[in-house]
């Protein structure tokens, strides 16, 4: 008989958000991240979404919003998939005995079987709660296994903001104020001479690298990750490839670094679309002899666990999300989509001097943005970046929004590039509505006038002010 108690009365969570959800820009700026609400009124992002699904939100007026951001790429198959809704139904209705801390539930254990045959030259998986998370584990992991202290990462990267993977950081702007943090030393993606230079230290316990880095997209120039392999085993290091934003088919291949022929990380860190846009999971994978170092004795069992690891909600979602990606060939579809995207805006390259490049793969995208050749166009471009690097990138994400219903992101501070990483189940109609609206802003912003540089003559004083 079940013992299950009936909910109280007391709470009622549709009437606590229409009586309060209008107050969501002020309980913000007065309980949490003050700036957050600040940032969106600054640039005209201070939307109320009543509603989403699948790769669209809607708003108060009933007005669609297509996205290309994927809640940083948490929502790999949308908003809301029927599936992971029902898996999680399920699970909370199954009534399991979950977390007891001492017993083996058995969905983890599927969980890993099944992520496992999408790297089968990797045994066994740790799940935590989220992709900085990942990378802690695998960090601790790394310096266990090879007895070594050092880690090595590359200029750029982001692998998270916890303090160890806050370590392995290269972008300055979140590192500073942070310090002392660990003794980890940075190498440029691709410099495979500077990548043996630290090697030869012989302190290092291992690599962590994007396959392709998410502030600015750039990719792994070909052959570096194979050649950076054959160096760290040679040295007796590991290769740690973070697919926390690249993994689950976001660059038309299960994991990014599967591009590559004869590439074998030691770990590998997911997180991110595994969680269906539900339930905050992340998860290391790694090689037997690595795990078993470090679980070594029974007296070590809990050396390393995470209170809410492997919650059985986490662990649902995982599965059904597997499942949605097998049923609905999602690893195919991001490919061809990505392929479609990023041919037809590669094709407005000669068309606008503003547009230096498209770059990516699948449907991680990067569009990058520089110095016009005509002397009208180049005098506005200098005072933009006179004041600040990256704001040209903004004028065009935020008429994007306002006028066009689109939201996208710049890819990261200081830098003349949008990044797209849409929802793996958009296709032909999205692409359509994307490039025709990118073309709209790119008409504008090359027409020389217009609201789109008075919006940019009001992020230059923005700018200035907080300097």
């Amino acid at each position: 008989m079940s013992t299950a108690r009936p909910p109280r009365s007391g709470f009622d969570l549709a009437a606590l958000l229409a009586e309060r959800g209008a107050e969501r820009y002020e309980l913000h700026s007065r309980h949490l991240n003050h700036q957050l609400p600040r940032m969106l009124r600054t640039i005209g992002f201070d939307k109320v979404y009543e509603r989403a699904e699948g790769a669209y939100f809607w708003d108060t007026e009933g007005q669609d919003y297509l996205d290309m951001l994927a809640g940083f790429g948490v929502m790999g198959l949308g908003r809301h998939h029927p599936v992971v809704r029902q898996a999680l139904h399920d699970v909370l209705d199954a009534q399991l005995a979950d977390l007891t801390r001492f017993d083996c539930p058995p969905l983890p254990g599927l969980l890993a079987e099944r992520l496992l045959r999408y790297a089968p030259h990797l045994d066994r998986v740790f799940f935590g709660n989220s992709g900085t998370e990942a990378v802690e584990t695998a960090l601790k992991f790394a310096r266990y296994a090879t007895g070594r202290r050092r880690m090595l990462y590359c200029s750029h990267a982001f692998h998270g903001l916890t303090t160890g993977s806050l370590s392995v950081n290269g972008e300055e702007g979140f590192r500073r104020g942070f310090a002392p943090l660990l003794p980890d030393t940075a190498v440029e993606l691709g410099d495979l001479a500077a990548l043996e230079r630290e090697l030869k230290r012989g302190d290092v316990a291992g690599f962590v690298v994007e396959p392709i880095q998410g502030k600015g997209v750039h990719t792994a120039p070909p052959g570096f990750l194979r050649a950076a392999q054959e160096l760290l085993h040679r040295h007796k290091a590991l290769l740690i490839a973070d697919e926390v934003q690249t993994g689950l088919g976001r660059t038309g291949t299960f994991f990014a670094y599967q591009h590559e022929e004869g590439v074998e990380p030691d770990l590998v860190c997911v997180a991110k679309a595994l969680s269906g846009g539900y339930v905050p999971v992340g998860a290391t994978l790694g090689k037997d002899w690595i795990f078993k170092k470090v679980y070594s004795a029974m007296d070590r069992v809990l050396v390393h666990s995470a209170s809410f690891g492997s919650n059985a909600q986490a662990m649902a979602a995982g599965l059904a999300v597997l499942a949605v990606m097998e049923d609905e060939q999602i690893v195919e579809r991001a490919r061809r989509t990505g392929d479609l995207l990023r041919t037809r805006l590669a094709a407005l390259v000669d068309r606008y001097e503003m547009l230096h490049e498209v770059r990516g793969r699948g449907l991680m995208i990067g569009i990058e943005f520089g110095r016009p050749r005509s002397l009208g166009l180049r005098s506005r471009w200098t005072m933009l970046q006179a004041a600040r690097k990256g704001l040209f990138a903004q004028m065009v994400v935020v008429p994007l929004l306002q006028r066009h219903r689109i939201l996208t992101q710049v890819s990261g501070d200081h830098l003349e590039v949008i990044k797209l990483i849409p929802p793996l189940i958009i296709g032909e109609p999205e692409v359509e509505r994307f490039v025709a609206a990118f073309t709209a802003v790119m008409d504008e912003a090359h027409a020389g006038g217009g609201l789109m540089w008075e919006f940019g003559r009001t992020l230059v004083k923005q700018a200035v002010a907080n300097r």
